[in-house]
């Protein structure tokens, strides 16, 4: 079943509690340098780095097949998985978010600097582009309103009318937020292949 608007607030504050050690890296960081440095130096090595790099990874995948399970009805190959489509969605969104607390425990938390560091900002772009449409979306359709927003009567000066409609307003919405979030999925997947390229290369 399709996650209720008050799901997808949970898990809008769940986003913000897992992106916060992102903005107070810098503070922290060197914290636990100066003090725990054997944890550091742990958090910070190249096992733990693919431990939780190939988790993230497989994560990623998964999202992958989702995607694919969503999108398959016009290809000519079709992905055939059991379970229904609504199911799916659901899947994908909760897996989003699990992926963002994965790449909090594989970065602890460090933006990184250059290509790392825009591939992360990126990867945050694709995570909450589509939690904030999906948000978005649910809202309004589960909304009492039947309209939204008022628009100037053709015939009359001062008056108003309702305005949009549920279906042209979601049509409206998800034509912004998930053309953005595809976009930013390709250039994710783009640049995924360089930085795994990138970490074994200069392993």
């Amino acid at each position: 079943m399709k996650p209720k608007f008050s799901t997808l607030i949970i898990l809008t504050f769940i986003c913000v509690v897992i992106l916060t050690p992102f903005a107070l890296s810098s503070l922290y960081l060197p914290m636990l340098r100066d003090n725990y440095f054997k944890w550091y130096q742990l958090l910070q090595g190249e096992l733990y780095k693919q431990i939780t790099g190939y988790l993230s990874l497989a994560f990623v995948l998964f999202e992958m097949v989702l995607t694919a399970r969503k999108r398959s009805r016009g290809w000519m190959i079709k992905l055939t998985i059991p379970g229904s489509m609504q199911l799916w969605r659901s899947l994908h969104i909760f897996l989003g978010v699990a992926l963002l607390g994965t790449t909090l425990i594989h970065t602890i938390g460090a933006t990184g600097k250059n290509f790392n560091s825009i591939f992360l900002w990126v990867f945050f772009g694709v995570t909450l582009s589509a939690l904030v449409g999906v948000v978005a979306e649910t809202g309004v359709l589960e909304s009492p309103r039947k309209y939204f927003g008022w628009v100037p009567a053709k015939d009359g000066i001062g008056s108003m009318l309702p305005g949009i409609s549920k279906g042209p307003l979601i049509r409206n919405l998800r034509s912004i937020w998930l053309s953005t979030h595809i976009f930013l999925v390709s250039v994710f997947f783009v640049m995924l292949g360089f930085h795994i390229f990138i970490a074994y290369y200069y392993q």
